[in-house]
């Protein structure tokens, strides 16, 4: 930015500044104060939210425990099936020869 669009800048600033102050509706005090109660406001919304996010997550991470033992239990289940169905098809096994 060269000198005269800073110059012009710094005057738009100062004017709206003015202008602000001039015609605000509410004392210095009563400002500051609402601007506070607003920033509490947000401090409290955030606090919840993050409080909030920290469940869901926590959620999640619980119902994915959840269905990672099922699939663990299933694949468990189908091994052992698959051990068994491989006995069945190999019939009785003799001890003749075996040391």
């Amino acid at each position: 930015m060269d000198k005269n669009g800073l110059s012009a800048f710094l005057l738009g600033l100062g004017v709206g500044v003015g202008i602000g102050i001039l015609f605000a509706p509410k004392s210095g005090e009563e400002t500051r104060e609402y601007l506070r109660s607003k920033a509490n406001e947000g401090g409290d919304l955030l606090k919840q939210r993050s409080s909030d996010l920290k469940q869901t997550a926590a959620d999640w991470v619980d119902k994915s425990k959840d269905a990672l033992n099922r699939q663990k239990d299933n694949l468990a289940d189908a091994v052992e099936a698959g051990r068994q169905a491989y006995r069945d098809a190999r019939g009785p096994q003799t001890t003749e020869g075996k040391a």
